[in-house]
């Protein structure tokens, strides 16, 4: 597990790159990263290695419940391999950045094994979740941490 944390700002560049951090390079295991929406709100980056077992749950979902295709069908076309280049940026398809209203710049956010990928607005739009939830879900967390 890669064990990405904090967040990023950086400025998308004319030809649509933005800077993949130091930090989250040196805790890839890889130099690939597949770069995928399958949420609304934002684009998701993970490293070849994690997405290897990600692929691997999808195919048997696949294989168990054969309506899922369509929609499998449908994250895998929103999705591109990306490789930082030797400045340690990414390049975002640009029907990837229209899909996440990345325009300008782009919050990098790490999400433990992978990284999301935010406009920043949109990511202080997002607001907390509903109360109840947020009370079960810091319980959990709560456990986690002993």
């Amino acid at each position: 597990m890669a064990g990405f944390l904090g967040q990023y700002e950086y400025q998308l560049d004319e030809k649509g790159r933005v800077s993949l951090p130091a930090e989250y390079r040196r805790r890839a295991d890889d130099t690939r990263f597949v770069l995928l929406q399958w949420e609304p709100t934002h684009l998701t980056l993970f490293p070849q290695s994690t997405w290897e077992g990600v692929q691997e749950r999808l195919l048997q979902l696949r294989r168990s419940r054969s309506a899922m295709a369509g929609h499998l069908r449908r994250i895998t076309a929103r999705a591109a391999e990306v490789e930082p280049d030797k400045q340690g940026r990414i390049l975002i398809p640009a029907w990837l950045k229209e899909a996440a209203e990345l325009e300008g710049s782009a919050l990098l956010i790490g999400a433990l094994d992978r990284v999301e990928i935010w406009n920043p607005e949109r990511f202080r739009d997002a607001g907390p979740v509903d109360e109840a939830e947020s009370e079960e879900l810091a319980q959990a967390v709560h456990e986690i941490f002993g």
